[in-house]
């Protein structure tokens, strides 16, 4: 800053200028809007075992070769769109991840068409209101929780793939379901009060 004043960051990111705005304007943030919440999910399914930097790379690229997110598009994909998303550099190129993509959008129009809010079903898995924890190191933040293994069992149950436990808390850390900002992050009580 240039009052000389230190920004105190969980984590940064180095010097990437996306990860940087990523850190201090999204992870974290309540994100209600079932579509919202949809392609986040799916996102957060391309990243299972690659780093959020990758995908946070090619995020944009990803948004114009799903038809950004639009679940009606692309549940109607076909062989031919998948052969053409398999040849797409701009993405992360694998069969399972883009195969598992086309059929949660499925499994969400079909979950929406039976039961309504789909962004209120995974809100209630913290009882609709963000988590608030005061965790002081990385060392603290938790791979999975009770909740993201409660909410990837109901999703796998409801014909959802690449949900398992540990996707499930990443992004309900992403979508603010939970506030695991470290204390000492400026971003913390920011977030708290986004929450409240």
């Amino acid at each position: 800053m240039q009052d000389g004043t230190v920004i105190r960051r969980c984590w940064a990111g180095g010097d990437d200028p996306l990860m940087l705005a990523y850190h201090d304007e999204e992870w974290g943030v309540p994100l209600h809007g079932d579509r919202d919440l949809f392609a986040k999910l799916v996102l957060d399914g391309f990243q299972a075992g690659l780093s959020w930097r990758v995908i946070l790379h090619k995020r944009a690229r990803f948004l114009e070769a799903f038809d950004r997110f639009n679940p009606e598009r692309i549940a109607r994909y076909d062989r031919k769109k998948i052969a053409q998303l398999l040849k797409d550099p701009g993405i992360v190129r694998n069969r399972q991840k883009v195969n598992a993509a086309i059929g949660n959008a499925r499994a969400f129009l079909d979950f929406q068409q039976s039961n309504g809010s789909f962004g209120d079903f995974l809100w209630g898995f913290v009882g609709g209101t963000p988590k608030q924890y005061r965790r002081r190191t990385l060392r603290d933040l938790p791979a999975r929780s009770r909740e993201s293994d409660a909410m990837s069992a109901a999703l796998v149950e409801r014909g959802f793939r690449f949900v398992g436990p540990t996707i499930c808390y990443a992004f309900m850390q992403a979508v603010g379901m939970v506030n695991d900002h470290l204390v000492t992050c400026f971003r913390h009580r920011e977030v708290q009060r986004l929450g409240a």
